[in-house]
């Protein structure tokens, strides 16, 4: 009798000893699923080295890294500062010693020192310059001229500066399409996709330097991609979505899942981004997508991201890898609070990292982006987020679809 109760409950232990591998099996080949190679990334929550003079950063809505490796910023400085912030700025003020808006110009070194910092007030008006109303992007071109757009009300124009600040060109004119105001005080368009000399509210500028063309996300007022000559700025060309001639009276879809895509694109259109290989890349914001295109704007393919979001959308703003192939697109998503990392081939998501919230890591309004030459990425935040984090490449590993905040190990 004990030699058969034995045996069955050895029996018994050898099914529970099965069962439980065949469940940590179950387990990893789960959890390999939903794994997959990619690059790696930790933030820095030490930089940049804190800013001179109690100087704060505004609305941060532009990043560029140079051939330098120099990370330039444009923020709208105390354009978007509340007097809890700018107590200096006040009349009388309510500090002597906290704080002020900085310049909306940075650039800082490796090590998260500032290096410059220059710029005008919204509106200013210089020698032949007229700064924009609201700052939007920034580009170091190969020369290492400074491009800067602007979506403000009157900002139909773009301007070049050398790195010190010294004023070189303005294409378009300020306030070129406004028509006036409205009852309740809001500007009101004059609306031109087809203008040939002035721009509708820039998002973002991308020079290639080996065509000496610069190609403009243009933007919050048109509906377009424009292509200017980069010494002169005589208009090349332009598109809208699809390759499609630009139509401001389109009728928009419903946004949402399950609706037809829109044959053009919403507004703002706020990136285009040439590849090494000669392909244009436009976030179409709120449209959650990103359309590709060759140089002369036919059209080539399309991606979704999160095509369930709406409000500002979920295509911010791109940046490529830095191996000579691009592999890899990083996608800003404001909305979301992620950046997306996607193989460009396929445009296919393969895992992203960040979260909501103020803390290093985690983003308020993520914004824009950039890459440097070691394969860091940048980012800016804009809304009541105002700072710039930088994520260190670790190298290629195996990573989670979605990883979170990506903080360094304790």
């Amino acid at each position: 009798m004990n030699r058969r109760r034995g045996l069955v409950l050895g029996a018994g232990l050898v099914v529970l000893i099965a069962a439980l591998w065949a469940g940590q099996a179950l387990l990893q080949g789960t959890a390999e699923a939903q794994s997959v190679q990619a690059p790696m990334f930790q933030v820095d929550p030490l930089w940049p080295k804190p800013l001179p003079n109690a100087w704060r950063l505004g609305s941060t809505i532009g990043v560029w890294v140079d051939a330098q490796d120099h990370v330039w910023i444009i923020h709208r400085s105390s354009a978007t500062l509340g007097n809890n912030e700018k107590q200096m700025e006040l009349d009388p003020p309510t500090s002597t010693e906290c704080c002020i808006g900085a310049p909306p110009v940075l650039a800082f070194d490796q090590e998260g020192n500032l290096l410059q910092a220059w710029g005008a007030k919204p509106g200013d008006v210089g020698e032949g310059w007229e700064w924009p109303e609201s700052n939007h992007g920034i580009f170091v071109d190969q020369m290492g001229n400074v491009w800067i757009g602007g979506n403000g009300p009157g900002d139909s124009h773009i301007l070049k500066f050398t790195q010190d600040g010294t004023f070189l060109a303005q294409y378009g004119r300020a306030g070129a399409r406004l028509a006036g105001r409205d009852a309740q005080g809001q500007p009101t368009y004059v609306l031109n996709s087809h203008d040939p000399e002035n721009f509708g509210r820039v998002a973002k500028i991308y020079v290639d330097s080996q065509a000496n063309e610069a190609y403009l996300a243009d933007g919050y007022l048109n509906k377009r991609v424009a292509v200017i000559d980069a010494n002169t700025g005589q208009m090349k060309r332009f598109w809208g979505a699809y390759g499609n001639v630009p139509d401001d009276n389109y009728t928009f879809p419903p946004r949402g899942l399950n609706q037809p895509p829109p044959q053009q694109f919403r507004n703002p259109v706020h990136c285009a981004m040439l590849s090494n290989d000669g392909f244009v890349y436009v976030c179409d914001r709120q449209s959650d997508r990103v359309q590709v295109f060759t140089k002369e704007g036919t059209f080539v393919k399309e991606a979704f991201f999160s095509p369930s979001t709406l409000g500002s959308g979920s295509t911010w703003d791109i940046a490529f890898s830095r191996d000579p192939e691009q592999r890899y697109i990083f996608l800003a998503d404001g909305v979301n609070e992620k950046v997306r990392i996607v193989l460009r081939e396929t445009l296919e998501e393969l895992t992203n990292f960040g979260a909501g919230g103020r803390q290093p890591g985690q983003f308020y309004g993520v914004h824009s982006i950039a890459t440097d030459s070691q394969g860091n990425i940048y980012t800016t935040e804009t809304y009541e987020g105002k700072r710039l984090q930088k994520f260190v490449y670790m190298g290629m590993g195996s990573v989670a679809r979605e990883q979170g905040v990506v903080w360094p190990p304790r």
